[in-house]
């Protein structure tokens, strides 16, 4: 990792808010001194339309290709494979009647599959 490079992904402040809570509720009692959680999301070939989101989860690991981005102290990670699939997407997290969950709007996407689980 180096601490020069960040990607191109940006994220809402409701996005922001609601990984902040997820992060101030979890265990860190398996942590290591001066170890943080942060937000990894990854894009790997797969699914109908070629390319789909690996599930988001909150990490302590850091890889040598990652690029770290801080946003008021919830840092994001992106590796350098998946960097420029996501460079100018937004992070948002959803709050309706209808569903409650993270998203991304990905303007490098054309398309996506029928059951919308991946892109092209």
């Amino acid at each position: 990792m180096t601490d020069t490079l960040t990607h191109g992904l940006e994220i809402t402040e409701a996005a922001k808010a609601e990984l902040r809570r997820h992060i101030e509720s979890a265990d860190l009692s398996d942590l290591a001194e001066g170890e943080k959680l942060r937000l990894r999301v990854e894009v790997k070939v797969g699914g109908c339309a070629g390319f789909q989101y690996l599930p988001f989860v909150l990490t302590p690991e850091l890889r040598e290709d990652d690029l770290v981005k801080d946003f008021d102290g919830v840092e994001v990670v992106v590796d350098g494979m998946s960097a420029p699939f996501i460079n100018g997407a937004t992070f948002d997290f959803v709050d309706t009647f209808q569903k409650r969950s993270f998203e991304i709007d990905n303007p490098n996407s054309q398309g996506t599959c029928a059951c919308g689980s991946s892109f092209n």
